[in-house]
């Protein structure tokens, strides 16, 4: 994806004006009572502009911290891991992760669900206010809105629920699906959880929508190769290994990205390359770094807090060039995906296409698009590893282990094959965040509904 500074300054421009609007309609008498989050949408969003920058508050959402800004990537590495980190942080919440034993007031889970039900909050303005939105890209705002919807949907149930191939999907809960905006709130919003399959289907639902919404290219925004590509994750995580290799397969063949030549160089951009399918924005006037924060150490304005160690280097063949990334400062060691504070946050590599599309027709026994093995020396080549002759499902897995690195996808990986923690099994408790308390005391729709083990 081209970096369109343009089309984000444009964005921005609306957003701000529809903000200063919001203000300015909530100021107009010194005794109007009404609450702040009790927006007339009908002023707030009246025209096509207005509704664009809604929008873009909703990728704004996407990138809080405890969701596409780092964090919730980083909390997934903590929670897989089993002796190949360390956290050396103050903080007590992300150390919970780390030791598997979160607390219901965990301050950081409480963080992603809300800021997650924020950004579905803001779609679905988005969404109930299309009829406003210019014919020429009204197809457009809509598939943007359902692909953070469905992704974060997504990234809700992966957490906050037994993973697809823990017991029955249809009877185990999942997370509240809210379709409608909440501009306050009252009784009717006290829901409950709907079950696994019930989250997916919508996702699902979600993310085709914006696949055949989207366009091609569309800046640093999503596309509809950037829904393909996600559909992939959620075809995995449920099994589904056909779909999952086609919806790979969409991506790759559509010739819009392509590996970078040096490994090193698909990290600390200030800008998306070739291979970043989607990536989360940072710049020093908008968006963090969280993965900086946490994963370098001070001379990299990082907190020092999440060394690399010895563990993960043996993984490594002779030879790895993947092995140059990482670095040693006061005498541990870091990784280097993330030495940049201002660099966007990657979300979806064209790398984890190949690899995807690998495992995906490995399992089946086909080939979509190319052989397993042929992506497999593809995604090693580029490290500058020799070809395999021959492929085994545990070559593909730990390609992808070291591939991906540090990414943010290590418990899915873990969970959605079905192998353990250490000694922890794929399907403890102890890997499933419990509903943040704060929501259990408020909602009474909860009640009785929080996860087994909290």
């Amino acid at each position: 994806m081209k970096f369109s500074i343009k089309k984000i300054q444009s964005r921005y421009r609306a957003w701000m004006f529809a903000t200063a609007t919001f203000l300015i309609a909530g100021c107009d008498g010194k005794l109007d009572l009404n609450p702040q989050d009790a927006v007339d949408e009908s002023i707030a969003l009246d025209t096509s502009d207005k509704v664009e920058a809604a929008l873009t508050g909703a990728y704004d959402a996407l990138g809080e911290r405890d969701v596409y800004a780092g964090e919730l990537f980083r909390d997934s590495e903590l929670l897989a891991d089993s002796g190949e980190l360390s956290w050396e942080g103050t903080f007590l919440d992300p150390r919970q992760f780390f030791t598997k034993n979160i607390q219901v007031d965990n301050f950081n889970v409480a963080e992603t669900w809300l800021e997650m039900y924020e950004a579905i909050n803001r779609t679905n303005n988005v969404l109930s206010a299309l009829g406003v939105v210019d014919v020429d890209i009204v197809g457009r705002v809509e598939g943007e809105a359902k692909f953070i919807r469905g992704t974060v949907y997504f990234e809700l149930v992966r957490v906050f629920a037994k993973t697809w191939q823990d017991g029955d999907p249809a009877s185990n809960l999942g997370v509240p699906i809210v379709l409608a905006p909440t501009n306050i709130i009252t009784a009717e919003n006290n829901v409950s959880r709907n079950t696994v399959a019930e989250v997916y289907r919508q996702v699902i639902s979600d993310l085709t929508d914006a696949v055949n919404l989207l366009p091609e290219k569309n800046g640093v925004f999503a596309s509809t190769y950037a829904a393909s590509a996600m559909l992939s994750r959620v075809y995995m995580m449920q099994a589904d290994y056909a779909a999952a290799a086609a919806a790979a397969d969409r991506v790759i063949q559509s010739g819009q990205y392509e590996l970078v030549d040096d490994y090193a160089d698909a990290f600390n951009n200030s800008s998306n390359t070739s291979e970043d399918i989607f990536a989360m924005q940072v710049s020093s006037q908008d968006g963090e770094n969280r993965m900086n924060t946490f994963f370098a150490p001070p001379d990299n304005s990082g907190r020092g807090d999440i060394p690399i160690l010895d563990a993960h280097f043996a993984l490594y063949e002779d030879g790895d060039e993947r092995l140059d990334l990482f670095y040693v400062s006061d005498d541990l060691t870091w990784t280097g995906k993330w030495s940049n504070r201002f660099s966007i946050v990657n979300v979806i590599r064209s790398a984890e296409m190949y690899l995807t599309r690998a495992e995906a027709n490995f399992r089946e026994g086909t080939i979509v698009g190319d052989t397993p093995l042929n992506d497999i020396n593809l995604v090693r080549s580029r490290a500058g590893l020799d070809d395999l002759d021959a492929l085994t499902l545990d070559d593909i897995l730990l390609e992808r282990k070291l591939e991906l690195a540090f990414e943010g996808q290590a418990i899915h990986d873990l969970k959605r094959t079905q192998r353990p923690v250490g000694s922890i099994l794929f399907d403890d408790n102890a890997l499933v965040y419990p509903i943040p308390l704060r929501e259990m005391d408020a909602n009474p729709g909860l009640a009785g509904q929080q996860n087994p083990g909290y």
